[in-house]
């Protein structure tokens, strides 16, 4: 018998910086193009090592057989800060089985509610979720103009 390989979420961990960084920066390349424009994708995301490292937070990787699927992390205060999913394995539940594990960890931790600012793509996702919208807002990222969506759900 052989064994089905299975996508499980884990710890992210700093040899997995490469991974996480190509990947954020392949899914904003290919994914948000749909709904930005490429001169904002470049200023987004102008090389894969700009994401390869994350700030303190509880930070979560989908994988399946080493190959990272998707990464999110949440700070200390409830704040989910990335969220991406590969290009190639969109609407396979990878992103609800990232966003159980950081919902799992804020309740842990007593956190009353989570929030995010949601790109245009990201939004129906988060709205499916029971995400609420807050207020669409327009942000400065290295001297671009962004439409992005505050977002938040209590627990």
């Amino acid at each position: 018998m052989t064994k089905k390989s299975q996508i499980y979420v884990r710890p992210a961990q700093f040899n997995d910086g490469m991974q996480i960084g190509q990947l954020i920066f392949d899914t904003v390349h290919s994914i948000n193009i749909q709904d930005y424009t490429h001169e904002q994708i470049n200023v987004w995301a102008p090389n894969p090592l700009m994401y390869s490292t994350y700030e303190e937070s509880y930070a979560y990787v989908a994988e399946l057989d080493g190959k990272i699927l998707g990464f999110t992390n949440m700070t200390f205060e409830g704040y989910l800060h990335r969220f991406y999913i590969h290009k190639d394995y969109q609407r396979q539940g990878v992103g609800s089985l990232l966003l159980d594990a950081v919902e799992t960890k804020a309740l842990e931790m007593g956190l009353k509610q989570i929030f995010l600012e949601a790109s245009i793509t990201s939004k129906p996702f988060f709205l499916a979720k029971g995400y609420q919208e807050k207020e669409k807002q327009v942000i400065v990222l290295r001297g671009m103009t962004f439409i992005n969506h505050k977002m938040l759900k209590e627990f």
